[in-house]
């Protein structure tokens, strides 16, 4: 990337100015490229002399020598720069700024090098091709999906996507529940609600009540629409069988049915796992043969050698706090069942140490969050690095429609559903959406702008200027016009040279957000490029009739071609279509 080489000619040009005596040796602090808030300024400033000024009048008043002004060190630095070809600039500027301008003549040469690069640019090597693995969603299986929960999905799949365009292996998993209390409570909600719509009473040995939903059981009206699908489906079957048989099959039913809608869910929001981890492998002998054991096994056996277990209250409890945890966990029950947090325990000890991933990261909602402190104390009693683990945390959605807030679903009166949404505004709109707002920000969902179309609209405002280099392509053959020979060097309009520049700047954004992990980044730069392309479209005919300006035709045919490349990689990145037509 253009920002690390000028950093790393900034860093060389200062220490042969030390070298040469123009400068006192002293540390050199961190190079930092960034781009300046206004054009005169150039691409790039560098406040480097700045942050030097301290330590050198420091050494030049040992020394006994006058002091030096940041502009003066700016200077001599500049003044041991080694050209490159895209430096086209250098200017010193107060209080201490090194501003530098791309040269435009290599500029318009990049329209031939994004052409090149074709649907990879944009990567960066940030990870090396470090294998990593991205957690997301894993919301339970025991009903329709939540539109906040929606933020879960779209937040971990462009992360993915930023993270393996930034050079990183990276798999998407997801990690069902499918195991424990709450699968426990749904199987007996959907297994009282087949027996109603039958006119039959639960099973005595149940303990179930006709009518009652069981503590912690599941009220929703899809519940009722499930256990209509097993009627349908299996008739009176259940209620011929012992009720423990028939539970297991009502619970594996209804997690079948769950586990449909979320993947169909996900498929409509253009989200591909990798991996669809079952919580029960956790606990089943044969899925890890290589252990000799369990997973649950081989990790309880590992807690109790590095001793973090003891008893209390005739359960098994893990000394979190003993590693830094706020509270102890319990690891295994006083009824003998295995308790939540262990089961975190060894699905982490398969993705760190059977896995071999070197880098997770957990996508969370905020109420979560206090689950921190034990996360580290389970990596530190698996003697794994901490820092090898990423919780990432995002703030919770508020539906907003006609300035109000919305709380109930219109279909089912409960929560609004992930699918109810999707009806309404479709996966493009919800995606750009959700994935706008830095994570750690509360976010309003406002579906009444998602519907519009028109420039309010940020995903359709975007789309549109897909679409128009579409159009704009698809005009220009139906005149008998190519690209073929373009001499891009004739790309000279300011309008042209800042659609390259916006352009160019697409690694870095990525290596930012990637580095960062703030995929907020990616629609705000496809906003900018698309407003970038429309100035260049108003200030630049593109197609001429006027057969003086063919070369000039083909050049900007060259450049548009460009630009819906990076457009449509960066919709992609994010998960969001890039329509030829609207």
């Amino acid at each position: 990337m253009i920002r690390d080489d000028l950093a790393e000619r900034i860093y060389k040009a200062a220490k042969k100015a030390q070298r040469k005596g123009s400068l006192p040796k002293t540390e050199i602090p961190e190079v930092i490229v960034e781009r300046p808030r206004r054009e005169e300024h150039g691409d790039y400033a560098i406040s480097l002399p700045l942050k030097m000024i301290a330590d050198v009048n420091r050494a030049l008043k040992e020394a006994e020598k006058p002091r030096l002004s940041p502009l003066e060190v700016a200077g001599r630095i500049v003044h041991r720069m080694v050209e490159a070809p895209y430096i086209g600039q250098v200017e010193v500027a107060p209080p201490g700024f090194i501003n530098i301008s791309l040269d435009e003549g290599w500029l318009a040469q990049q329209v031939e090098a994004i052409l090149s690069v074709g649907d990879a640019f944009g990567d960066v090597d940030l990870g090396g091709g470090a294998r990593m693995q991205v957690e997301f969603g894993s919301a339970n299986p025991t009903g329709p999906m939540h539109v906040g929960f929606g933020r879960n999905l779209v937040l971990g799949d462009s992360l993915a996507s930023l993270l393996a365009a930034a050079g990183y292996d990276v798999q998407r998993e997801y990690y069902v529940n499918d195991s424990g209390t709450q699968i426990a409570k749904f199987a007996e909600s959907l297994y009282l609600r087949y027996c109603e719509l039958l006119g039959r009473e639960p099973a005595s040995e149940s303990g179930l009540q006709a009518g009652e939903i069981p503590e912690g059981g599941y009220q929703g009206g899809y519940v009722v629409d499930w256990a209509q699908a097993l009627v349908t489906a299996e008739g009176e079957r259940f209620l011929e069988m012992p009720y423990e048989q028939a539970l297991d099959q009502v619970r594996e039913k209804g997690l079948a049915i769950a586990m449909e809608n979320i993947r169909r869910d996900c498929e409509r929001m253009n989200i591909h796992y990798d991996e669809w981890f079952s919580e029960r492998s956790l606990y089943d002998p044969e899925a890890a043969p290589e252990l000799g054991g369990s997973i649950f096994d081989r990790v309880m056996s590992i807690l109790r050698e590095g001793n973090h277990l003891y008893m209390k209250e005739g359960a098994v409890w893990f000394n979190a706090t003993a590693l830094g945890g706020d509270k102890d966990e319990v690891v295994i029950k006083s009824n003998g069942q295995p308790g939540y947090f262990v089961s975190d325990i060894a699905y982490h000890y398969n993705k760190f140490r059977q896995r071999g991933f070197e880098w997770v990261i957990d996508v969370w909602g905020a109420d979560h969050q206090g689950h921190a402190p034990r996360m580290k104390a389970m990596m530190e009693a698996l003697r794994l690095d901490p820092e090898q683990l990423t919780l990432y945390i995002y703030q919770m959605v508020t539906v907003v429609e006609s300035g109000e807030t919305v709380r109930l679903s219109k279909r089912a009166g409960t929560q609004v559903d992930l699918r109810e949404v999707l009806d309404d505004i479709g996966p493009d709109a919800l995606r750009f959406f959700l994935v706008a707002r830095a994570a750690d920000s509360q976010m309003d969902l406002d579906l009444d702008l998602a519907r519009q179309q028109s420039d309010e609209n940020p995903v359709y405002y975007v789309q549109y200027g897909h679409a128009r280099i579409a159009s704009i392509l698809r005009y220009a053959e139906e005149q008998g016009h190519t690209d073929a020979g373009a001499d891009v060097s004739l790309l000279a309009h300011p309008s042209e040279m800042a659609l390259i520049r916006k352009m160019l700047e697409l690694p870095e954004v990525v290596h930012t957000a990637a580095e960062r992990l703030e995929a907020h980044h990616l629609p705000h730069y496809a906003q900018d490029l698309a407003a970038t392309f429309h100035a260049f479209y108003r200030d630049c005919r593109v197609v001429s009739s006027d057969p003086a300006d063919a070369d000039l035709t083909k050049a900007r045919l060259r450049l548009a071609a460009a630009a819906k490349l990076v457009l449509a990689r960066t919709l992609t990145l994010m998960g969001v279509g890039a329509p030829d037509q609207m």
